[in-house]
């Protein structure tokens, strides 16, 4: 028997009653562990590669421009589909969308690892983002539809854990990899966790979709919303190269908001929406989103220089820097679980809260780390920060798709990772810029300060941008009193500017806790339950 509920004027439909798992088809935590094999793949790519490119420039003689077509081709893709993505899981099904994904993903990596030209491997990075949105909601989908809503959260909370391990431990196998191995072996990886995450999903999961789930596209809808999503990322990506105060970026922005409201105004007109705008009048949901943005901003974006700091200025490999970023992975997987469990007794308000001020601290406290910062140090605020973001990963995520109706349930999913995407490349992007002004304005007057010779204008922004990412610009031949010194200056610079980069993202996450405040529980989440199986 089916009734009609609101939350926040949103109908929902509750669905008949469950029928119970029985065999391996259906079962819940099957399910989760089947959809976390596929997830830990795509999350793994996101940062094993970064630790290839400098091999794949060498091996296929790419320029830097090139290099960063590999990661930023992916992005883009990635973010622009999830939305879609998510919809097409809503129409037909999230257990086949779930499988396609992890075909072509896999599909897509054992071809880069072919390819014999950078453009073979952009293109075909484009297509493993692409394959990733697929894949990513439509396994918060299934996680919705499959387990009760007591169990939900906990749920959540392993999957967080998967995706947080994958991304922090990415760095560490892939040093591994393309040290003893070869740079194509960070993309054949990929294939046989393919092979096993899609054959676990034929045989366990169950397809789910609700009585009145989507039975039409809106086309004109994913155009404007697919462009819209680009002209947004796209000029986060590029404004490092082209100044935040160029025509190229403010024209790309006003862009993304004039498409924005054209994709607004044509949802309120059509008859199945890509994103019912009705979804927003739920305040939590709307919560949830701008704090996934939030935390993403705070996180990826701090994160980006600590790999730098480690690596340039403390002179680690790769695998060492994973190493070091250990206490942060292994933080999020002891803490994520444990937030899926306070967040089902206590709803998510005060784990979300106290997660992010737990990152607030942990922010303002990487300002104080120096060239001469010891391990444990560095330990205590990398543990922090993974203590802070696990409930707001796990929390965030069940607010977005608890409070979404089920047949918005892929949707819901899509805009979270969205959400995070947007975040991440912001937070890459602003935080970047205030690096970049911060080295502008300090790094010639601490070189006049060491008494080192002037640098004519055309090398000190060469130098500068080496400065940006912890790299001392030394000259061939540079005695050694002089390379000492333009080190020390490098690094003294390099740290100013990470310091004022995690001001900022302390800033942001005391805005993330006081957003915090106004999300709560999902009282959509038992509808999840009581999804029809097909």
């Amino acid at each position: 028997m089916t009734s009609q509920t609101t939350v926040d004027k949103v109908p929902v439909d509750r669905g008949p009653a469950p029928a119970p798992a029985r065999g391996l088809r259906g079962h819940p935590w099957l399910t989760l562990f089947a959809v976390a094999i596929g997830v830990m793949m795509v999350a793994l790519d996101g940062t094993i590669v970064a630790i290839a490119n400098p091999a794949i420039q060498r091996d296929l003689g790419a320029t830097l421009a090139d290099v960063q077509w590999i990661t930023n081709g992916y992005l883009l893709a990635l973010a622009v589909a999830l939305i879609t993505a998510g919809k097409l899981g809503d129409r037909f099904g999230h257990r086949q969308t779930f499988l396609i994904g992890v075909a072509g993903f896999a599909a897509a990596s054992a071809a880069i690892g072919l390819s014999d030209s950078i453009a073979l491997v952009v293109g075909f990075r484009v297509l493993q983002g692409l394959f990733g949105a697929l894949l990513m909601p439509a396994a918060l989908g299934l996680l919705r539809a499959t387990f009760p809503a007591e169990k939900l959260n906990m749920a959540i909370g392993i999957w967080g854990m998967v995706i947080g391990a994958s991304t922090a431990g990415g760095p560490i196998l892939g040093g591994v990899l393309v040290e003893h191995v070869s740079w194509q072996s960070v993309f054949f990886i990929n294939v046989p966790v393919g092979v096993v995450a899609l054959a676990l999903g034929l045989v366990i999961l169950r397809d789910h979709r609700a009585e009145n789930a989507p039975r039409s596209f809106d086309i004109p809808g994913i155009v404007l919303l697919s462009g819209a999503m680009f002209a947004l990322i796209w000029p986060l990506i590029k404004a490092g190269e082209w100044g935040w105060g160029s025509a190229g970026t403010l024209g790309w922005l006003a862009g993304a908001l004039v498409l924005f409201v054209l994709f607004a105004v044509w949802e309120t007109r059509v008859a199945e929406p890509l994103i019912p705008l009705r979804l927003f009048r739920s305040v939590p949901v709307s919560a949830g989103t701008v704090l996934m943005v939030l935390m993403a901003f705070a996180f990826m974006g701090g994160l980006f220089f600590v790999t730098f700091y480690l690596a340039n200025v403390h002179g680690m490999s790769a695998v060492d820097s994973g190493l070091h970023l250990l206490p942060l992975t292994a933080m999020m997987i002891v803490s994520s679980p444990l937030a899926g469990a306070l967040i089902t007794k206590f709803g998510p308000r005060v784990p979300l809260v106290g997660g992010m001020v737990c990152t607030t601290v942990a922010m303002f406290g990487m300002t104080t780390l120096s060239a001469d910062t010891e391990t444990l140090p560095m330990s205590v605020w990398l543990a922090l920060l993974g203590l802070g973001l696990a409930p707001v990963m796990v929390g965030a995520t069940e607010v977005i798709v608890g409070n979404a109706p089920l047949e918005l349930s892929g949707v819901a999913g899509g805009l979270q990772q969205a959400a995070m995407q947007v975040g991440g490349s912001l937070g890459t992007a602003v935080l970047g810029a205030v690096m970049s002004a911060k080295v502008g304005s300090d790094f010639a007057e601490n070189w006049a300060d060491a008494k080192l010779p002037p640098l004519p204008p055309e090398q000190l922004g060469l130098a500068e941008q080496a400065v940006e990412v912890g790299m001392a610009p030394l000259a061939p031949g540079t005695p050694q009193p002089v390379a000492a010194q333009i080190t020390q200056v490098t690094h003294d610079t390099f740290i100013s500017g990470m310091g004022m980069a995690f001001t900022v993202a302390g800033i942001v996450a005391v805005v993330a806790a006081a957003v915090a405040l106004f999300t709560k529980r999902g009282e959509n989440a038992e509808a999840g339950a009581g999804a029809a199986h097909i």
